[in-house]
């Protein structure tokens, strides 16, 4: 499959965000302790803003290269979700550091759903209330290193299509291949609107609009994650793609990388 033909994608260069202490500078997925881990496939990265695709897109993706589906932005919405059940606040993070000690958190990527527990959150994570908070717990450093410590542990056999804000510049700076899905704004918000209101949420394309501005800036103002701005990143405007097309596009790449 030729991916000039299949998609346009711009490769890159780009200044690198600050790495946080949890992920020294240059460090593999494929290492684990010093010891060197069996890879098992590639590993990629789909980085991309809220609405762009990036979720479908990577379970998709997944399915077609028989690679397990890492959602990073599940994570920090279940710890979301659970801190707002809880009633613990981003600023304690006493009472965090005890959540995240106890809280079970499991993504079962072969039926794309979210375990808290034990439970099933898949459609709560996703509610507009969480989308809002997350950000406030995702900036908390304790939150951050947590997770990305167990994304990292998740990730470091290769075989994996892992997708979030900062996937490519922090989780996995050393990805075989790293993807940036853009769109602009009201093409974003339709497909954010759409998919809530098909799930029951009653919420207008104004406010859902609104959102994803809010998102974006505070994505663009948090120290660490946000869109990627790593090295050797692919950018693909998903405006007027179609699912199949970014799907198709994505992998592609991941062929010419040897998937």
């Amino acid at each position: 499959m030729d991916a000039g033909r299949i998609c346009r994608a711009d490769s890159r260069p780009a200044r690198r965000r600050p790495v946080p202490p949890t992920q020294p500078r240059g460090s593999s997925p494929s290492q684990s302790r010093g010891r060197l881990v069996k890879r098992r496939g590639l590993v990629i990265a789909i980085d991309g803003t809220i609405g762009s695709g990036k979720t479908t897109t990577a379970r998709r993706v997944a399915e077609r290269l028989g690679y397990r589906h890492l959602d990073t932005g599940a994570m920090y919405r279940a710890v979301t979700l659970a801190a707002t059940r809880r009633g613990v606040a981003p600023e304690d993070e006493d009472a965090l550091e005890a959540l995240l000690a106890t809280a079970i958190i499991d993504l079962d990527s072969g039926r794309g759903r979210v375990l808290l527990d034990g439970q099933d959150i898949s459609e709560a994570v996703r509610q507009p209330v969480i989308t809002r908070r997350v950000v406030a717990y995702a900036n908390v450093p304790l939150v951050r290193h947590s997770l990305v410590a167990q994304q990292q542990r998740l990730g470091q056999e290769g075989g994996v299509v892992a997708e979030g804000r900062d996937i490519a510049s922090v989780v996995f700076p050393d990805a075989e291949l790293k993807i940036a899905l853009v769109a602009d704004l009201d093409e974003r918000a339709r497909r954010r609107h759409r998919e809530l209101t098909a799930k029951g949420v009653c919420i207008t394309l104004e406010q859902v609009r609104s959102d994803i501005q809010t998102r974006d800036r505070e994505d663009a103002e948090r120290d660490y994650g946000g869109t990627s701005a790593a090295d050797e990143i692919v950018e693909i405007d998903t405006t007027r793609m179609t699912l199949t097309d970014q799907v198709d596009c994505v992998v592609a790449l991941a062929r010419q990388r040897g998937a």
